[in-house]
């Protein structure tokens, strides 16, 4: 189990006390609800703003659309989550580590603000990762030195940021799906804050939860509107922000993986798989998991809570196998990997199996 050097992690966590699950309930209406209102109405006035504008999304090789449709309501999101957790820290909601809370806020901001840019004007590949490794390196930077760990976790803490970035731009390619990972990582987040008592990340993850909640109506079924890079990039940002400062702070390794999981483990294998056929990997496609499935025969919204239910799931007992016990750990670890591999493995076999009933062949 990794962990940073310098602090006392002698305890995995538990589950919130009474105390922790009332301040838990108070921020989820003081955090999380506001952000889920706020991303429910705003684009009424975003929507229009973004057609104006031609921020559109014209289908191509990645695409699982046939149509264009406007792009960029991650603008709606993101506000929404900045003003929710912003307004938190400016209402004195988190009173101990604000400096982290503003670290993993700035990481936020400035992916959603470098997604925007990309949407609106474009920005050139070797500029966007030069951008990201820039907020990456500059958040982390503060964060060893606010925390006092090891400047050996810089180059960790800059690489998870700028990769996460691109690995949940790369998985918002169906409806519901950056949604539904918003919302469950969110909250699985809000739920580890509050189990190592960090109201900064409690309020971290529910502000995230509750943004993406509210975009859910907007994507779910017809799609009529998209995140675009300005939403996805909030997403990976806010969410690896997230991760790297509560790793930093001490959280156990498997309260924080397990919910990007799903997410690394798609992109990773989909990335070698196009590598090792000496495809383009850089260029756009419709080969990874998640898409796959639907070419499968499953619904978008059907491949969604596919990639929402595996995040629950391995997250759940990962964390109960950490509470549980040396042994009881490592084999929520095998369990975590067997997950992920059936995952993995999900398109070939619904595909044989829709084979087997078209021929009639038996099972």
């Amino acid at each position: 189990m990794l962990r940073p050097a310098g602090l006392d992690l002698t305890d995995p966590g538990a589950a919130p006390d009474p105390e922790e699950l009332r301040r838990l309930g108070e921020l989820a209406l003081t955090v999380g609800a506001p952000a889920l209102v706020l991303s429910l109405l705003l684009p009424l006035v975003v929507k229009p703003l973004l057609a104006r504008w031609g921020v559109l999304d014209v289908p191509n090789e990645r695409s699982s659309h046939q149509r264009t449709v406007v792009r960029g309501m991650g603008l709606a999101v993101a506000v929404a989550v900045l003003l929710a957790y912003g307004g938190a820290l400016l209402a004195g909601a988190v009173v101990v580590d604000r400096s982290v809370a503003l670290v993993v806020l700035a990481v936020a901001a400035l992916c959603a603000a470098l997604g925007w840019v990309e949407d609106y004007r474009g920005v050139s590949v070797r500029g966007r990762l030069a951008a990201q490794l820039g907020i990456g390196l500059a958040a982390t930077g503060v964060l060893v030195a606010v925390l006092g760990t090891s400047v050996w976790w810089l180059p960790v803490g800059t690489l998870a940021i700028a990769a996460y970035v691109n690995m949940a731009n790369f998985m918002d390619g169906i409806n519901g799906i950056s949604g539904l990972h918003g919302l469950a990582a969110g909250l699985l987040y809000a739920w580890a804050g509050a189990s190592n008592d960090l109201t900064w990340m409690v309020a971290a993850g529910l502000a995230v939860a509750g943004g993406f909640a509210g975009f859910l109506p907007w994507n779910l079924g017809r799609g009529t509107v998209f995140l675009g890079d300005v939403g996805s990039y909030l997403l990976g940002g806010s969410l690896a922000g997230i991760a790297v400062a509560a790793f930093l702070s001490g959280v156990y390794v498997e309260y924080l993986l397990p919910p990007l999981a799903v997410y690394v483990a798609d992109t990773a294998v989909t990335l070698l798989r196009r590598v090792r056929a000496g495809e383009d990997w850089y260029r756009p496609h419709r080969s990874h998991v998640y898409q796959r499935l639907t070419d499968a025969g499953l619904s978008h919204v059907g491949s969604s809570l596919v990639v929402t239910a595996v995040t629950v799931l391995v997250s759940v007992v990962s964390v109960l196998g950490l509470r549980t016990g040396p042994t009881a750990t490592v084999l929520a670890g095998a369990f975590v990997l067997a997950v992920l591999g059936l995952y993995l493995v999900l398109p070939e076999l619904l595909a044989r199996r829709g084979a087997r009933r078209r021929t009639g062949a038996p099972r």
